[in-house]
């Protein structure tokens, strides 16, 4: 599935795939060297961005997602270990394993995903789709803003909790513009139907 994904997409702000050959014992993903290395470690090293980063970061990688979903495909793993960044500081979606084909109105029920960004609708098995790649582009906004995602906890079960019923809050120790703070609030709504992305997909984030 990863192999057919690979093949698939072609867009400048995904990491795709150059060729692929196999042996008797493994098949190979021949894929670009992306020399900037991983989001997360650039993120560790300043600990939060400015906003100007940040909405220019989001709109890369909202485009990306944007790329996937007209091809069908949700992503299901947003996090800044699967962002890289090239030498010119624009980044690449890659890793493509917890990817998924949909058809249109259906949605899917497997439990997989990073736990601090996993969406509502994944915890509790109702089924999702590509509002649940939605809700972890929220959460990956707040954590650029902000240095740590905003329903963390060492207890995984607790986490999962906060997700699914915690409100949302905004660190005081961080200026965040209501702006900000107004898109996040509506990337993570809980109900998928309701949270922004659900109707318009990407265009009607980019309206924001």
């Amino acid at each position: 599935l990863e192999k057919k994904i690979l093949q698939s997409i072609d867009h400048p702000f995904l990491v795709g795939m150059i060729f692929c050959f196999q042996t008797e014992e493994r098949i190979y993903f021949v894929m670009p060297f992306i020399r900037g290395g991983e989001l997360f470690q650039h993120l560790r090293n300043f600990r939060f961005f400015d906003e100007e980063k940040v909405r220019f970061y989001a709109s890369i990688i909202g485009m990306g997602l944007e790329h996937m979903h007209k091809h069908g495909i949700i992503y299901r793993d947003i996090k800044p270990e699967n962002i890289l960044m090239d030498e010119d500081g624009y980044l690449k979606i890659a890793d493509f394993g917890m990817a998924k084909i949909l058809n249109p109105n259906e949605k899917a029920t497997s439990f997989c995903g990073t736990p601090e960004y996993l969406a509502p609708e994944v915890i509790t098995g109702e089924g999702h789709n590509a509002c649940a790649d939605w809700w972890s582009f929220g959460i990956l906004i707040y954590e650029m803003l902000c240095g740590i995602p905003p329903f963390y906890c060492d207890n995984t079960e607790k986490m999962y909790e906060m997700i699914t019923r915690a409100e949302l809050k905004f660190p005081k120790r961080i200026n965040i513009s209501n702006t900000a703070k107004d898109i996040i609030t509506k990337l993570l709504v809980k109900r998928q139907e309701q949270r922004f992305g659900a109707k318009g997909g990407f265009e009607e984030i980019k309206k924001h």
